[in-house]
């Protein structure tokens, strides 16, 4: 998946839902952008919401995972009501196939921790750190998500015309790369692992790092395509790096 991001085979959604660009993408049907986000990550708040009830538990790192993963897909279901603004559609095998990972996920990461209570703690102890990881990761995450919003101006219910209009972003991180909200999903996704420490939590950490690495490496390389004042110094991910 990540080599098909870098190499433009990317999943049909956001600034590359290009209904030109594939005849076969809306075989399903599709649905407005909002509805297919909230799709995306409903179902996996749900999910970690129910496991105080499902799977209670007084091991403090167990309950603070609890805790992250309800928070941060609130906040993206927050974000999809109230922040991001969209126009077109969604296909609706991209959002199964996006919610049933997101869902399928946050569902194991909870069941592989819950075979550690009783065990010892680890040696090296990275639950705090990881709480202090996520909150960095949630608020960066959110601020750029912000920044994006107010470039766009109108969309589906806001008295826009449904029409996609995108501008180089500014503010923020975006002055030095042009996916920052990505790295701050990432540091997230890490500040999962922390708090679990767990096998399963370590190859989604990875395997969140590996994918958005591809998709801003495909961001950088569309704006550069649509922009020719496009900043060139600005990477995709990591500021003065990559």
């Amino acid at each position: 998946m990540v080599w098909s991001e870098v190499r433009g085979n990317n999943l049909k959604y956001s600034k590359f839902n290009n209904r030109s660009s594939s005849s076969q993408k809306d075989r399903f049907g599709s649905i407005s952008s909002r509805t297919g986000m909230l799709c995306l990550y409903t179902p996996s708040f749900l999910a970690a919401s129910a496991s105080f009830f499902l799977s209670p538990s007084e091991d403090l790192r167990f309950l603070l995972l609890k805790s992250a993963l309800s928070l941060h897909f609130f906040k993206r279901i927050f974000e999809v009501l109230f922040i991001h603004k969209y126009s077109g559609g969604m296909p609706l095998d991209v959002a199964f196939t996006i919610a049933s990972g997101y869902f399928s996920s946050t569902a194991l990461v909870l069941y592989s921790q819950s075979f550690t209570e009783g065990l010892p703690e680890p040696a090296l102890d990275l639950k705090f750190s990881g709480i202090l990881m996520f909150v960095v990761g949630i608020v960066g995450n959110l601020y750029h998500h912000v920044l994006l919003a107010k470039l766009r101006k109108g969309g589906e219910g806001e008295g826009g015309s449904g029409k996609k209009e995108y501008k180089i972003p500014k503010g923020g991180l975006f002055e030095t790369v042009i996916c920052p909200h990505y790295m701050f999903e990432i540091i997230v996704f890490w500040g999962f692992f922390m708090i679990s420490q767990t096998i399963y939590s370590l190859s989604l950490a990875l395997g969140t790092t590996f994918y958005l690495m591809g998709r801003s490496y495909a961001t950088r390389r569309w704006y550069l395509s649509k922009f020719d004042d496009f900043p060139k110094n600005i990477k995709a991910l990591i500021p003065f790096v990559l």
